[in-house]
């Protein structure tokens, strides 16, 4: 079920980024402890949120979640809505104006999704609008998959992997044959497991920038890349720095998420 819940912050942080002009969209799911641990990013960063566990009650997503409602500051470090138990690390990220909404299922938070601007300044409506209609996106993405799981039915993020990880192989396939059309067969077939969106820029990965894309889709680190792919794990990181700055992302699983909707990954 957190890996549900996962998919569908990442996919609602995304849409939060482009569709309300933050400059840092970002959340967690909410622990069995009763914390909000945050482990989603999209947008810049210095990474001092990252792993951050947000106690319930405290900060603002602490907040959010023992309310059970949505709630803007427009200055965090300043407001006396809010506990400042994280002030130090809000200021390490140069964050100020900030909103956050609970993603509720079955009446319980079990995400928080959250938006904030490097600046202190009053949040509009839209902003408001974009977060709370994605909390619900999300809400209903992870009742449908709780749902298909309970009938029984295929899990689709396992279908995913399946499809990317036959991905990867027919281009590490394709890479070490000599036949052109041989290549260009096994290419169209791993073409025919990826789709984009109707909405996506399609940014121009190289070959070998996709093939590390694939198999960081599969969770490999940078060491078993490097084996698998028969390079240097500091080539791979070269590749995967390239990959992510075409796709304007700055995670690796930002990068594979915004690949996967340019159609570049199943």
């Amino acid at each position: 079920m957190s890996e549900v819940v996962n998919r569908a912050l990442a996919d609602a942080l995304l849409r939060i980024r482009r569709d309300s002009g933050v400059t840092l969209a970002f959340g967690g799911a909410v622990g069995g402890a009763r914390s909000v641990v945050l482990d989603q990013f999209a947008g810049s960063t210095v990474g001092a949120l990252n792993g951050l566990s947000v106690d319930v009650g405290h900060g603002l997503g602490g907040k959010v979640v023992s309310a059970s409602r949505p709630m803007v500051v427009d200055d965090y470090l300043a407001t006396p809505r809010i506990t400042h138990r994280y002030n130090t690390i809000i200021a390490r990220e140069g964050l100020r104006a900030m909103a956050a909404a609970p993603v509720i299922v079955d009446r319980r938070p079990v995400a928080v999704l959250y938006g904030a601007f490097h600046a202190p300044h009053p949040i509009g409506g839209r902003m408001l609008d974009v977060l709370a209609s994605e909390a619900r996106a999300a809400e209903q993405s992870i009742v449908a998959a709780r749902a298909r799981l309970e009938l029984g039915a295929a899990d689709p993020d396992a279908l995913r992997d399946r499809a990317t990880e036959a991905y990867a192989r027919l281009r590490a396939l394709a890479a070490e044959l000599d036949d052109p059309e041989m290549v260009a067969e096994l290419v169209a077939i791993g073409s025919g497991l990826t789709f984009a969106a109707a909405d996506v820029d399609i940014p121009a990965l190289t070959g070998r920038e996709q093939d590390v894309l694939s198999l960081a889709a599969l969770g490999y680190s940078n060491a078993r890349i490097a084996d698998s792919l028969g390079v240097t794990a500091q080539t791979v990181k070269g590749y995967m720095k390239d990959a992510m700055r075409k796709l304007g992302a700055s995670t690796r699983l930002e990068a594979v998420i915004c690949a996967r909707r340019a159609g570049l990954l199943p």
